[in-house]
This record gives C-alpha cells, sequence and structure tokens, in this order.
C-alpha cells in the first residue's frame, strides 16, 4: 500500500474520504438554510442515490473510498475518543454551562453510531431526552438546536486536507462549520486506520479561536515537487497562508507556496470552484475569475520562521505553468457563451476530481464544459447532480484524497 498523504493533484487516487448524505441535510428548511450555508433545500433520499452513484463510479476505479460517518461511528467506540470528542463539542461555549452537564450525560450512555448522526445530524430541543433545568434550555423553542445540525460536512475537502505526507486540519471560516474540524480531528486522532499509519500533522485548528487564521481545503492543492498552491479568497486569509507555510517550510514538507489572490464571492468561495487540475498539463478555469487572479509566492527565508515573499507580475496561470516546469499548459474555459458559462461555473462545471491523469468526474448538467474536456482528451465519467449541485459543490469539494501519487 503506497503510503498516506496527497502528492499532486491528478496523480492516481488511492483512497479517499467522503460522507453520505444524512440527517444533518434532513434539517435544512427555507427558513435556516441560509445561515447553514446553503442556498436551497435538497430532497435528501435522491441525493443519497446521487452520492451512492458517486462513490461507486470512485469504486469501479479501484479507489478505495472510507466514508467519515462510519468512521467517525467507529471512532467513538473508543472511550479516550469519546471524551476527547464531546470535550470538543459539547462546552459551555457551544451549549451553556447550565445545559452542557445533562448533555454530556445523556451522550455519555448513546450507542456509538447514534451519537455519530446526532453530532454531525444536531438536535433539537424537542429531541432532549429530559427536561431541561437551566434558563438556556427552558427558554429554547422546541424546533430550536441545541447542537446545530453540520449539513457542510457533506464537503469533506474543507474541514482537512493532505499535504504531501500530512494532513492539515483546518479552521473553517464560518462558526457554523467550525464543529466539523472536531469530529473529523477525532477520526484523524484516533481511529485504527490511522493510528496504525504513518503520517504527519502540519497544522491543527479544531480547538480554540482561529483569530483570523481559516483557512479551508477546497483551496488548498498540493502539485508537485514540493509546490503548493493555496487560494485566498473569501474563507482562506493571508494569515493563514503564510502561518501554513511556515509549518510546511519548517518541516521540509514544501519548498514553495504560491497564494492565489481572489475576488471575494459566495459563487466561487474557494479556489476548486473556478479552477481545478484535469491532467498533468490540462486545467479547467472560469476566465472571469481566474483572469483577475494575483499571485505571490513564498519560499523559505534566511531565517528560521520568515518568508521570503515575492509578488508576481505574470499572469496566475503562467505563475503555475512555470512552477511545474511545463512548457505549455493546457487551458480548458467553461464551456458554452457567456450565459451557459456563468450557469456551469455555478453548477461546478470547474471543480472535479481527478482518479488519475486525464480522467475526472463531474456532474452530467455541465454539458459544454463536459463537451470541450472531452474534445481535448480528458474522460470525464459523468453522475448526475439535480440535489448534490444544490449544495453548491462538485466532485473535487465532496472528496477529501488521503493518498494520492505523486505525478
Amino acid at each position: 500500500m503506497s503510503p498516506m498523504g496527497t502528492f499532486s493533484e491528478v496523480g492516481r487516487l488511492r483512497e479517499v474520504l467522503v460522507h453520505r448524505p444524512d440527517l444533518s441535510l434532513q434539517r435544512l428548511t427555507p427558513d435556516n438554510c441560509k445561515a447553514l450555508l446553503f442556498d436551497d433545500v435538497l430532497w435528501v433520499k435522491k441525493a443519497r442515490q446521487e452520492h451512492d452513484v458517486f462513490v461507486d463510479a470512485l469504486r469501479e476505479r479501484d479507489v478505495d473510498v472510507r466514508d467519515l460517518g462510519k468512521m467517525l461511528a467507529e471512532t467513538l467506540e473508543l472511550p479516550d475518543a469519546r471524551d476527547w470528542l464531546l470535550d470538543q463539542r459539547v462546552s459551555e461555549t457551544s451549549v451553556g454551562l447550565d445545559l452542557m452537564g445533562e448533555l454530556r450525560g445523556w451522550f455519555d450512555g448513546l450507542p456509538a453510531t447514534e451519537l455519530g448522526r446526532l453530532l454531525i445530524g444536531g438536535i433539537a430541543r424537542a429531541e432532549l431526552p429530559f427536561t431541561p433545568m437551566g434558563l438556556v434550555g427552558r427558554t429554547l423553542l422546541p424546533e430550536d438546536f441545541v447542537l446545530p445540525p453540520l449539513p457542510n460536512q457533506l464537503f469533506t475537502r474543507d474541514s482537512s486536507c493532505w499535504v504531501y505526507g500530512g494532513v492539515g486540519i483546518n479552521a473553517m471560516y464560518w462558526p457554523a462549520r467550525r464543529p466539523e474540524a472536531a469530529n473529523v480531528a477525532a477520526i484523524y486522532r484516533f481511529h485504527p486506520h490511522f493510528k496504525a499509519s504513518q503520517f504527519e500533522t502540519w497544522w491543527d485548528g479544531s480547538e480554540g479561536d482561529p483569530g483570523g487564521e481559516t483557512l479551508e481545503g477546497g483551496d488548498v492543492m498540493p502539485l508537485a515537487d514540493g509546490i503548493v498552491l493555496i487560494g485566498m479568497g473569501e474563507r482562506t486569509t493571508p494569515k493563514a497562508v503564510s502561518a501554513v507555510a511556515r509549518a510546511l517550510f519548517a518541516a521540509g514538507a514544501a519548498k514553495r507556496v504560491i497564494a492565489a489572490l481572489m475576488p471575494a464571492d459566495r459563487s466561487f468561495m474557494h479556489l476548486d470552484t473556478v479552477f481545478t487540475f484535469c491532467d498533468r498539463d490540462l486545467v479547467t478555469i472560469y476566465p472571469p475569475v481566474v483572469d483577475r487572479i494575483g499571485a505571490f509566492s513564498l519560499r523559505p527565508g534566511k531565517l528560521h520562521g520568515e518568508l521570503d515573499i515575492t509578488d508576481e507580475s505574470e499572469p496566475f496561470i503562467t505563475v503555475v505553468q512555470h512552477a511545474l516546469g511545463l512548457k505549455t499548459l493546457r487551458v480548458i474555459g467553461t464551456g458554452g457563451d457567456d450565459y451557459e458559462a456563468e450557469r456551469e461555473q455555478w453548477d461546478d462545471g470547474n471543480n472535479l476530481l481527478a482518479i488519475e491523469p486525464g480522467v475526472v468526474i463531474g456532474y452530467d448538467r455541465n454539458v459544454y464544459t463536459n463537451t470541450v474536456l472531452r474534445a481535448a482528451g480528458i474522460e470525464v465519467i459523468t453522475i448526475e447532480g439535480s440535489e448534490l449541485g444544490r449544495g453548491r459543490g462538485g466532485s473535487h469539494c465532496m472528496s477529501c484524497p488521503i493518498r494520492r501519487d505523486a505525478l
């Protein structure tokens, strides 16, 4: 078995972490979906069917698919893991001091599978098996959440990301998403699959206030030969990129970080919503955004912890091409006319997961972009995304590669 770690964006994908649509998505309503960072509510049964097809497509190409919900339940079977995670999730900050003890007492007695389901799916006041005694519990309406659901746990790319021979557990931008990282951190710390493996933890943002150092995995791309590309947009801050660069440089895990400064906009909240690799020398992009990206190169400075920063004068695509030592970097823009291109970018036409060089998974609805990619020699495996796509995330967002070959 190849070592844990992702050593490129398009090398042979060996193992990936996904999360099947669950109770958390059933909690979405027209009233709360915006607060939970969704633009719409999903038909969850249909979304599960679409996700199952996605997983089948991966397994048919011999990818080892790990399900986050199942791994979380297996992790919670371990007393030390359960104690650690409940300390993170059931705290004075998250539920209030007067409810903390009552809730923790109930959780301690739950079977691991049910506890894992609730730690992702959330708990409403009406579902508590006891009558809260404190002021916080007494003032909640039956439909109010004691623990909010985590519907974005579906997008496993963001809460953690593997960079070369290690993993980063990410401090997320929106408070509604931050508990996702604690769930993933418990799996990496305690699950037997990871306990038995050798890998580094480059950074861990699962505990405490990020203090402006927020980073999400949809912005992070290990390219090759110690080069890492990180987008800076709505959710990944320059402060976090600098901290990540220092951590990777100190460990000798990277030699250059290319920081891509993006416009801040919800429709392209991560770099991978406008730019993904499909082959060693081919990327798909959404030109109206990518053409406006500025680039900075971070390298180790002369002193320990110091960064040598270059403001790149060349266009972003040229910076990436030269960093990879390519004579040419083929660029496929979002297909169709201006209206179709905007629609297909919104429908994740540029958010593609490479299984191996020249083979990607994408939504079937992005007909124009898929056609242009196929004409360029890319094999596009299509899956239905009528419901999954409502979450504004494609195959790249819904996957966290754990093991991927170098180029």
